[in-house]
């Protein structure tokens, strides 16, 4: 499969209650690179309510999608992922929970996030030799959104406005929401997902994806976190 743009990615393990739960309220598996059946809830219509993040498959952003930059291989990122993961160590947070971001429904980070944010950063800068520039047109929708001087400057250093200091982890788990929808939705995901989820969260590792030309996202190889520091357990 040929693969137009690539990113890293906090997946949670396959194997975790609240992940199956979260992947199956998507509808789209990226390890198994399949769409799957969607749980019939209440009266929700998750097709339409997962419509957008779907085709990203569940996630965190850490580096966010980029076209590899001229003369650079897979192969070359695959290896650059292998040394980044090597000098990382396992992050441990406090947890999740359930947060609106505008009209969006995410899960967000309680507690502490410098540990959070320093792996991030690192992602970013320790991988950026292997990102394309953005086109004019790219950065120009961009800044059509409305960017504080910080999230331009980060768009022109590193193609995307909301990284280092702006860096927000979520896992998103809706598309924009009309605001009445927004307390079903919510109460579902209270009663469904939140009770799944681990306390503390440990990240033990990153995942290298690559987006098809159908603007879908599949997991092409999970990173353990092998180095070690303060944020190790």
């Amino acid at each position: 499969m040929t693969f137009t743009r690539y990113a890293i990615y906090y997946t949670p393990p396959a194997g975790a209650d609240w992940a199956e739960f979260a992947t199956q309220w998507l509808g789209w598996d990226m390890g198994a690179s399949t769409s799957i059946p969607q749980p019939q809830i209440a009266d929700l219509d998750l097709a339409s309510i997962t419509q957008v993040p779907r085709k990203y498959g569940l996630h965190a952003t850490l580096k966010p999608p980029m076209r590899l930059a001229k003369g650079r291989s897979l192969a070359d990122l695959q290896r650059a992922c292998t040394s980044l993961a090597a000098r990382q160590a396992p992050v441990v947070l406090e947890g999740l929970h359930l947060a609106r971001l505008g009209r969006f429904l995410a899960l967000r980070v309680s507690g502490d996030e410098t540990a959070l944010g320093q792996f991030a950063a690192a992602c970013v800068q320790g991988l950026d030799a292997f990102r394309a520039p953005s086109s004019e047109a790219e950065q120009a929708k961009r800044r059509a959104t409305g960017l504080t001087p910080a999230q331009d400057a980060n768009l022109v250093t590193w193609g995307y406005p909301f990284v280092l200091d702006q860096f927000r982890f979520h896992v998103t788990l809706t598309g924009k929401l009309p605001k009445a929808d927004l307390p079903a939705v919510e109460a579902t995901l209270e009663a469904h997902l939140i009770p799944l989820l681990p306390r503390p969260l440990v990240i033990r590792d990153f995942a290298l994806v690559g987006e098809d030309s159908a603007g879908r996202f599949h997991l092409l190889h999970r990173y353990p976190l092998t180095g070690s520091g303060a944020s190790a357990e």
